[in-house]
Protein backbone atom coordinates (compact mmCIF):
# COMPACT_ATOMS: atom_id res chain seq x y z
CA UNK A 1 0.00 0.00 0.00
CA UNK A 2 1.34 3.44 -0.98
CA UNK A 3 2.28 5.80 1.87
CA UNK A 4 -0.26 8.43 2.85
CA UNK A 5 -0.11 11.81 1.12
CA UNK A 6 -0.16 14.69 3.58
CA UNK A 7 -0.53 18.46 3.33
CA UNK A 8 0.49 20.92 6.01
CA UNK A 9 -1.23 24.31 5.81
CA UNK A 10 0.66 27.07 7.56
CA UNK A 11 4.44 26.80 7.61
CA UNK A 12 5.41 28.85 10.63
CA UNK A 13 7.11 27.36 13.64
CA UNK A 14 4.55 24.56 14.08
CA UNK A 15 3.85 23.87 10.40
CA UNK A 16 7.44 23.85 9.15
CA UNK A 17 8.43 21.43 11.91
CA UNK A 18 5.42 19.20 11.31
CA UNK A 19 5.94 19.10 7.54
CA UNK A 20 9.61 18.12 7.87
CA UNK A 21 8.77 15.51 10.51
CA UNK A 22 6.03 13.95 8.36
CA UNK A 23 8.53 13.61 5.50
CA UNK A 24 11.02 12.06 7.93
CA UNK A 25 8.36 9.50 8.89
CA UNK A 26 8.13 8.46 5.22
CA UNK A 27 5.11 10.36 3.89
CA UNK A 28 4.85 12.46 0.75
CA UNK A 29 4.20 16.00 2.00
CA UNK A 30 3.10 19.29 0.45
CA UNK A 31 3.35 22.38 2.62
CA UNK A 32 1.30 25.49 1.87
CA UNK A 33 1.59 29.08 3.04
CA UNK A 34 0.21 32.35 1.68
CA UNK A 35 3.54 34.17 2.24
CA UNK A 36 5.68 33.65 -0.91
CA UNK A 37 8.92 34.70 0.81
CA UNK A 38 8.47 32.03 3.48
CA UNK A 39 7.76 29.35 0.88
CA UNK A 40 10.82 30.34 -1.16
CA UNK A 41 13.00 30.09 1.93
CA UNK A 42 11.64 26.66 2.91
CA UNK A 43 11.96 25.37 -0.66
CA UNK A 44 15.66 26.21 -0.49
CA UNK A 45 16.04 24.11 2.66
CA UNK A 46 16.20 27.03 5.09
CA UNK A 47 13.85 28.00 7.91
CA UNK A 48 12.61 31.48 8.91
CA UNK A 49 13.32 30.85 12.61
CA UNK A 50 16.01 29.28 14.76
CA UNK A 51 15.12 25.79 15.96
CA UNK A 52 17.87 23.24 16.67
CA UNK A 53 17.90 20.42 14.11
CA UNK A 54 15.01 21.72 11.99
CA UNK A 55 17.03 23.04 9.06
CA UNK A 56 18.97 19.78 8.82
CA UNK A 57 15.73 17.76 8.89
CA UNK A 58 14.16 20.00 6.28
CA UNK A 59 17.16 19.81 3.94
CA UNK A 60 17.09 16.02 4.11
CA UNK A 61 13.68 15.91 2.43
CA UNK A 62 12.99 19.05 0.33
CA UNK A 63 12.62 18.13 -3.33
CA UNK A 64 15.45 19.34 -5.57
CA UNK A 65 18.12 19.58 -2.90
CA UNK A 66 21.24 17.40 -3.21
CA UNK A 67 20.90 14.12 -1.35
CA UNK A 68 17.30 14.74 -0.24
CA UNK A 69 14.53 12.15 -0.34
CA UNK A 70 12.36 14.55 -2.35
CA UNK A 71 9.35 13.74 -0.19
CA UNK A 72 8.69 17.38 0.78
CA UNK A 73 7.52 20.23 -1.46
CA UNK A 74 6.04 23.67 -0.82
CA UNK A 75 3.47 25.86 -2.57
CA UNK A 76 1.36 29.00 -2.21
CA UNK A 77 -1.44 27.56 -4.36
CA UNK A 78 -4.59 25.89 -3.02
CA UNK A 79 -5.20 24.66 -6.59
CA UNK A 80 -1.90 22.77 -6.46
CA UNK A 81 -2.83 21.49 -3.02
CA UNK A 82 -6.16 20.21 -4.37
CA UNK A 83 -4.43 18.48 -7.27
CA UNK A 84 -2.03 16.82 -4.81
CA UNK A 85 -5.03 14.69 -3.78
CA UNK A 86 -3.92 14.20 -0.17
CA UNK A 87 -5.39 11.79 2.35
CA UNK A 88 -4.75 14.03 5.38
CA UNK A 89 -4.64 17.83 5.65
CA UNK A 90 -3.02 19.32 8.79
CA UNK A 91 -4.04 22.86 9.75
CA UNK A 92 -1.11 24.53 11.54
CA UNK A 93 -1.79 28.27 11.35
CA UNK A 94 -1.39 30.76 14.17
CA UNK A 95 -4.17 31.70 16.60
CA UNK A 96 -2.91 34.95 18.17
CA UNK A 97 -4.53 36.99 20.91
CA UNK A 98 -7.06 39.49 19.58
CA UNK A 99 -5.87 43.07 19.68
CA UNK A 100 -7.12 44.71 22.85
CA UNK A 101 -8.84 41.53 24.08
CA UNK A 102 -8.01 38.29 25.89
CA UNK A 103 -9.85 36.17 23.31
CA UNK A 104 -8.23 34.08 20.60
CA UNK A 105 -8.23 35.30 16.98
CA UNK A 106 -9.61 32.46 14.85
CA UNK A 107 -9.48 34.34 11.54
CA UNK A 108 -6.48 32.39 10.18
CA UNK A 109 -8.04 29.01 10.93
CA UNK A 110 -11.36 30.07 9.39
CA UNK A 111 -9.57 31.37 6.30
CA UNK A 112 -7.83 28.00 5.84
CA UNK A 113 -11.11 26.08 6.08
CA UNK A 114 -12.79 28.41 3.59
CA UNK A 115 -9.88 28.17 1.14
CA UNK A 116 -9.33 24.42 1.52
CA UNK A 117 -12.92 23.19 1.46
CA UNK A 118 -13.68 23.85 -2.27
CA UNK A 119 -10.76 21.57 -3.19
CA UNK A 120 -11.97 18.61 -1.12
CA UNK A 121 -13.67 16.58 -3.83
CA UNK A 122 -13.08 13.10 -2.41
CA UNK A 123 -13.01 11.56 1.10
CA UNK A 124 -10.26 13.10 3.20
CA UNK A 125 -9.34 13.92 6.78
CA UNK A 126 -8.73 17.47 7.95
CA UNK A 127 -6.72 17.63 11.19
CA UNK A 128 -6.53 20.74 13.34
CA UNK A 129 -3.28 21.24 15.25
CA UNK A 130 -3.69 24.93 16.06
CA UNK A 131 -4.56 25.89 19.64
CA UNK A 132 -8.21 26.95 19.55
CA UNK A 133 -11.02 27.82 22.00
CA UNK A 134 -13.06 24.81 23.06
CA UNK A 135 -16.07 24.42 20.76
CA UNK A 136 -14.18 25.43 17.60
CA UNK A 137 -13.82 21.93 16.17
CA UNK A 138 -17.54 21.25 16.14
CA UNK A 139 -18.17 24.54 14.34
CA UNK A 140 -15.38 23.94 11.82
CA UNK A 141 -16.57 20.38 11.11
CA UNK A 142 -20.00 21.74 10.15
CA UNK A 143 -18.36 24.40 7.99
CA UNK A 144 -16.29 21.80 6.12
CA UNK A 145 -19.36 19.65 5.47
CA UNK A 146 -21.24 22.66 4.11
CA UNK A 147 -18.45 24.01 1.88
CA UNK A 148 -16.62 20.90 0.59
CA UNK A 149 -17.88 19.20 -2.60
CA UNK A 150 -17.36 15.83 -0.87
CA UNK A 151 -19.65 17.00 1.94
CA UNK A 152 -20.03 14.48 4.75
CA UNK A 153 -17.17 12.39 3.37
CA UNK A 154 -14.81 15.04 4.79
CA UNK A 155 -13.96 14.27 8.40
CA UNK A 156 -12.35 16.52 10.98
CA UNK A 157 -10.13 15.47 13.85
CA UNK A 158 -8.33 17.57 16.45
CA UNK A 159 -4.72 16.73 17.25
CA UNK A 160 -3.21 19.40 19.53
CA UNK A 161 0.50 20.15 19.42
CA UNK A 162 2.75 20.15 22.47
CA UNK A 163 5.95 21.57 21.02
CA UNK A 164 8.60 23.15 23.22
CA UNK A 165 10.72 25.72 21.45
CA UNK A 166 14.25 24.38 21.33
CA UNK A 167 12.95 20.78 21.30
CA UNK A 168 10.35 20.93 18.51
CA UNK A 169 11.91 18.28 16.26
CA UNK A 170 12.25 15.84 19.14
CA UNK A 171 8.72 16.60 20.38
CA UNK A 172 7.25 15.92 16.93
CA UNK A 173 9.16 12.75 16.11
CA UNK A 174 9.20 11.39 19.68
CA UNK A 175 6.23 12.98 21.49
CA UNK A 176 5.42 12.23 25.13
CA UNK A 177 1.77 11.72 24.15
CA UNK A 178 -0.52 11.94 21.13
CA UNK A 179 -4.06 13.25 21.57
CA UNK A 180 -6.77 12.74 18.94
CA UNK A 181 -10.21 14.30 19.18
CA UNK A 182 -12.98 12.88 17.00
CA UNK A 183 -16.76 13.25 16.92
CA UNK A 184 -18.69 10.61 18.80
CA UNK A 185 -20.88 9.89 15.76
CA UNK A 186 -18.11 9.73 13.14
CA UNK A 187 -16.67 6.61 11.58
CA UNK A 188 -13.40 5.19 12.80
CA UNK A 189 -11.65 6.33 9.59
CA UNK A 190 -10.17 9.50 11.09
CA UNK A 191 -8.69 7.65 14.03
CA UNK A 192 -7.40 4.91 11.73
CA UNK A 193 -5.62 7.40 9.47
CA UNK A 194 -3.98 9.18 12.39
CA UNK A 195 -2.87 5.87 13.87
CA UNK A 196 -1.15 5.28 10.52
CA UNK A 197 0.41 8.75 10.54
CA UNK A 198 1.81 8.26 14.05
CA UNK A 199 2.60 4.55 13.77
CA UNK A 200 6.35 5.10 14.26
CA UNK A 201 6.22 7.08 17.54
CA UNK A 202 3.44 4.82 18.82
CA UNK A 203 5.64 1.84 18.01
CA UNK A 204 8.32 3.43 20.21
CA UNK A 205 5.88 3.52 23.11
CA UNK A 206 4.27 6.96 22.83
CA UNK A 207 0.80 6.72 24.42
CA UNK A 208 -2.28 7.61 22.39
CA UNK A 209 -5.33 9.30 23.94
CA UNK A 210 -8.48 9.21 21.81
CA UNK A 211 -11.23 11.51 23.01
CA UNK A 212 -14.02 13.84 21.88
CA UNK A 213 -13.63 17.28 20.30
CA UNK A 214 -14.05 19.40 23.47
CA UNK A 215 -11.57 17.39 25.54
CA UNK A 216 -8.92 17.42 22.81
CA UNK A 217 -9.27 21.21 22.48
CA UNK A 218 -8.96 21.64 26.25
CA UNK A 219 -5.81 19.52 26.66
CA UNK A 220 -3.34 22.12 25.33
CA UNK A 221 -4.80 25.08 27.21
CA UNK A 222 -5.15 23.02 30.39
CA UNK A 223 -1.51 21.87 30.15
CA UNK A 224 -0.25 25.40 29.54
CA UNK A 225 -2.37 26.77 32.37
CA UNK A 226 -0.97 24.19 34.79
CA UNK A 227 2.59 24.99 33.70
CA UNK A 228 2.01 28.74 34.00
CA UNK A 229 0.52 28.23 37.46
CA UNK A 230 3.56 26.27 38.62
CA UNK A 231 5.94 28.97 37.35
CA UNK A 232 3.95 31.77 38.95
CA UNK A 233 3.66 29.81 42.20
CA UNK A 234 7.43 29.65 42.69
CA UNK A 235 7.70 33.31 41.68
CA UNK A 236 5.12 34.19 44.33
CA UNK A 237 7.21 32.23 46.82
CA UNK A 238 10.22 34.31 45.73
CA UNK A 239 8.32 37.44 46.75
CA UNK A 240 7.58 35.92 50.16
CA UNK A 241 11.21 34.81 50.54
CA UNK A 242 12.43 38.32 49.88
CA UNK A 243 10.06 39.70 52.50
CA UNK A 244 10.98 37.03 55.05
CA UNK A 245 14.69 36.68 54.33
CA UNK A 246 14.37 33.17 52.89
CA UNK A 247 16.06 31.53 49.90
CA UNK A 248 13.67 30.53 47.11
CA UNK A 249 16.28 28.27 45.47
CA UNK A 250 16.58 26.13 48.61
CA UNK A 251 12.81 26.27 49.05
CA UNK A 252 12.28 24.98 45.50
CA UNK A 253 14.85 22.24 46.04
CA UNK A 254 13.11 21.08 49.21
CA UNK A 255 9.57 20.98 47.83
CA UNK A 256 10.79 19.53 44.52
CA UNK A 257 11.73 16.26 46.24
CA UNK A 258 8.01 15.70 46.81
CA UNK A 259 6.99 13.42 43.93
CA UNK A 260 3.55 15.01 43.88
CA UNK A 261 5.16 18.35 43.03
CA UNK A 262 8.36 17.53 41.13
CA UNK A 263 11.46 19.64 40.47
CA UNK A 264 10.73 20.92 36.98
CA UNK A 265 9.73 24.56 36.42
CA UNK A 266 10.42 25.57 40.01
CA UNK A 267 13.17 28.07 39.18
CA UNK A 268 12.11 31.54 40.26
CA UNK A 269 12.93 34.45 38.01
CA UNK A 270 11.42 37.09 35.76
CA UNK A 271 8.64 34.79 34.55
CA UNK A 272 7.39 33.25 31.34
CA UNK A 273 6.75 34.76 27.93
CA UNK A 274 6.70 33.63 24.31
CA UNK A 275 3.93 33.19 21.80
CA UNK A 276 1.99 30.46 23.63
CA UNK A 277 1.75 30.54 27.42
CA UNK A 278 0.59 34.15 27.97
CA UNK A 279 -1.95 34.27 25.14
CA UNK A 280 -3.20 30.72 25.77
CA UNK A 281 -4.10 31.30 29.42
CA UNK A 282 -5.79 34.59 28.52
CA UNK A 283 -7.79 32.98 25.71
CA UNK A 284 -8.74 30.16 28.11
CA UNK A 285 -10.12 32.70 30.60
CA UNK A 286 -12.02 34.49 27.85
CA UNK A 287 -13.60 31.26 26.55
CA UNK A 288 -14.52 30.12 30.05
CA UNK A 289 -16.36 33.41 30.48
CA UNK A 290 -18.28 32.83 27.24
CA UNK A 291 -19.27 29.38 28.51
CA UNK A 292 -20.41 30.76 31.87
CA UNK A 293 -17.56 29.04 33.70
CA UNK A 294 -15.44 32.13 34.31
CA UNK A 295 -15.23 31.55 38.08
CA UNK A 296 -13.43 28.26 37.48
CA UNK A 297 -10.45 30.10 36.01
CA UNK A 298 -10.27 33.29 38.05
CA UNK A 299 -7.03 32.00 39.58
CA UNK A 300 -5.39 32.38 36.16
CA UNK A 301 -5.77 36.15 36.45
CA UNK A 302 -3.48 36.06 39.47
CA UNK A 303 -1.11 33.68 37.65
CA UNK A 304 -0.88 36.24 34.83
CA UNK A 305 -0.56 39.13 37.29
CA UNK A 306 2.29 37.48 39.23
CA UNK A 307 4.07 36.78 35.98
CA UNK A 308 3.87 40.35 34.71
CA UNK A 309 4.81 41.72 38.13
CA UNK A 310 8.15 39.90 38.00
CA UNK A 311 9.32 42.05 35.11
CA UNK A 312 8.62 45.27 36.99
CA UNK A 313 10.32 43.85 40.07
CA UNK A 314 13.51 43.17 38.13
CA UNK A 315 13.48 46.76 36.89
CA UNK A 316 13.11 47.94 40.51
CA UNK A 317 16.01 45.74 41.66
CA UNK A 318 18.23 47.09 38.90
CA UNK A 319 17.26 50.70 39.62
CA UNK A 320 18.00 50.22 43.31
CA UNK A 321 21.32 48.57 42.47
CA UNK A 322 22.54 51.59 40.48
CA UNK A 323 21.56 54.13 43.13
CA UNK A 324 17.89 54.84 42.54
CA UNK A 325 17.94 56.23 38.99
CA UNK A 326 18.89 54.88 35.55
CA UNK A 327 19.74 58.32 34.14
CA UNK A 328 23.22 58.16 32.66
CA UNK A 329 23.73 54.56 33.82
CA UNK A 330 25.06 51.89 31.48
CA UNK A 331 23.15 48.59 31.77
CA UNK A 332 24.17 45.32 30.10
CA UNK A 333 21.37 42.86 29.36
CA UNK A 334 22.31 39.25 28.65
CA UNK A 335 19.40 37.72 26.79
CA UNK A 336 16.67 38.88 24.42
CA UNK A 337 14.67 35.73 23.64
CA UNK A 338 11.92 34.53 25.96
CA UNK A 339 13.82 31.26 26.49
CA UNK A 340 17.15 29.70 25.43
CA UNK A 341 17.65 27.66 22.24
CA UNK A 342 15.25 29.89 20.32
CA UNK A 343 15.26 33.18 18.43
CA UNK A 344 11.69 33.98 19.53
CA UNK A 345 11.32 37.36 21.22
CA UNK A 346 7.52 37.43 21.36
CA UNK A 347 6.41 38.74 24.75
CA UNK A 348 9.98 38.28 25.97
CA UNK A 349 10.45 39.17 29.65
CA UNK A 350 14.10 39.98 28.92
CA UNK A 351 13.29 42.52 26.22
CA UNK A 352 10.44 43.93 28.27
CA UNK A 353 12.81 44.62 31.17
CA UNK A 354 15.42 46.10 28.81
CA UNK A 355 12.78 48.33 27.24
CA UNK A 356 11.49 49.58 30.59
CA UNK A 357 15.01 50.47 31.75
CA UNK A 358 15.68 52.28 28.47
CA UNK A 359 12.47 54.30 28.85
CA UNK A 360 13.63 55.32 32.33
CA UNK A 361 16.85 56.78 30.96
CA UNK A 362 19.23 53.83 31.11
CA UNK A 363 21.81 53.25 28.37
CA UNK A 364 20.96 49.61 27.63
CA UNK A 365 23.10 47.26 25.56
CA UNK A 366 21.70 43.80 24.76
CA UNK A 367 23.37 40.61 23.62
CA UNK A 368 21.68 37.31 22.75
CA UNK A 369 23.20 34.29 20.94
CA UNK A 370 20.31 33.89 18.46
CA UNK A 371 17.70 36.60 18.99
CA UNK A 372 19.53 39.77 17.93
CA UNK A 373 17.84 40.34 14.55
CA UNK A 374 14.34 39.80 15.95
CA UNK A 375 15.11 41.95 18.98
CA UNK A 376 16.31 44.83 16.79
CA UNK A 377 13.04 44.72 14.85
CA UNK A 378 10.96 44.93 18.04
CA UNK A 379 13.16 47.37 20.00
CA UNK A 380 15.29 49.28 17.46
CA UNK A 381 16.17 52.01 19.98
CA UNK A 382 18.08 49.69 22.31
CA UNK A 383 21.82 49.21 21.96
CA UNK A 384 23.10 45.85 20.73
CA UNK A 385 26.49 44.14 20.96
CA UNK A 386 28.08 41.22 19.13
CA UNK A 387 29.27 39.43 22.28
CA UNK A 388 28.49 39.29 25.99
CA UNK A 389 31.85 40.93 26.66
CA UNK A 390 31.01 43.85 24.37
CA UNK A 391 27.57 44.25 25.95
CA UNK A 392 29.14 44.45 29.41
CA UNK A 393 31.85 46.95 28.48
CA UNK A 394 31.54 49.98 30.77
CA UNK A 395 28.36 48.69 32.42
CA UNK A 396 27.46 49.61 35.98
CA UNK A 397 25.20 46.56 36.27
CA UNK A 398 24.85 43.31 34.29
CA UNK A 399 21.40 41.68 34.06
CA UNK A 400 21.18 37.96 33.24
CA UNK A 401 17.68 37.56 31.78
CA UNK A 402 17.69 34.51 29.44
CA UNK A 403 19.35 31.32 30.66
CA UNK A 404 21.47 30.45 27.66
CA UNK A 405 24.25 27.98 28.39
CA UNK A 406 26.69 30.50 26.96
CA UNK A 407 25.88 32.84 29.84
CA UNK A 408 26.24 30.13 32.47
CA UNK A 409 29.67 29.34 31.00
CA UNK A 410 30.91 32.94 31.08
CA UNK A 411 34.18 33.67 32.90
CA UNK A 412 33.20 36.16 35.62
CA UNK A 413 36.81 37.29 35.99
CA UNK A 414 37.13 38.16 32.29
CA UNK A 415 33.78 39.94 32.30
CA UNK A 416 34.82 41.83 35.42
CA UNK A 417 37.75 43.37 33.55
CA UNK A 418 35.46 45.34 31.20
CA UNK A 419 32.65 46.55 33.50
CA UNK A 420 32.60 49.72 35.58
CA UNK A 421 31.10 47.93 38.58
CA UNK A 422 31.10 44.19 39.26
CA UNK A 423 27.39 43.95 39.96
CA UNK A 424 25.27 41.17 38.44
CA UNK A 425 21.52 40.60 38.85
CA UNK A 426 20.53 37.05 37.99
CA UNK A 427 16.97 37.19 36.69
CA UNK A 428 16.90 33.44 36.11
CA UNK A 429 18.62 32.08 39.22
CA UNK A 430 20.83 30.08 36.88
CA UNK A 431 24.33 31.45 37.53
CA UNK A 432 26.64 30.06 40.21
CA UNK A 433 26.71 32.69 42.99
CA UNK A 434 29.90 31.31 44.56
CA UNK A 435 31.78 31.51 41.26
CA UNK A 436 30.76 35.11 40.61
CA UNK A 437 31.40 36.26 44.17
CA UNK A 438 34.81 34.63 44.13
CA UNK A 439 35.62 36.80 41.09
CA UNK A 440 34.75 39.93 43.07
CA UNK A 441 31.18 40.40 41.89
CA UNK A 442 28.21 41.48 43.96
CA UNK A 443 25.66 38.80 43.05
CA UNK A 444 21.94 39.32 43.59
CA UNK A 445 18.98 37.23 42.49
CA UNK A 446 15.22 37.30 42.89
CA UNK A 447 14.00 35.57 46.03
CA UNK A 448 17.47 35.07 47.54
CA UNK A 449 19.12 36.76 50.51
CA UNK A 450 21.98 39.15 49.90
CA UNK A 451 25.33 37.70 50.90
Amino acid sequence: MAPLKITVIGTGYLGATHAAAMAELGFEVLGLDVVPEKIALLASGRVPMYEPGLEELLSAHVAGLPGSTGRLRFTTSYEELGAFDADVHFVCVNTPQKHGEYACDMSYVDAVVESLAPHLTRPALVVGKSTVPVGSAERLAAKLTALAPAGEEIELAWNPEFLREGFAVQDTLHPDRIVIGVTTNSSARGEKLLREVYATPMGEGTPLVVTDFPTSELVKTAANSFLATKISFINAMAEVCEAAGGDVVKLAEAIGYDERIGKKFLRAGIGFGGGCLPKDIRAFMARAGELGADQALTFLREVDSINMRRRGHMVELARDAVGGSFLGKRVAVLGATFKPDSDDVRDSPALNVAGQIHLQGGQVTVYDPKGMDNARRVFPTLGYADTALDAARGAEVVLHLTEWREFRDLDPAALGEVVTDRLVLDGRNALDPALWRAAGWTYRAMGRPRA
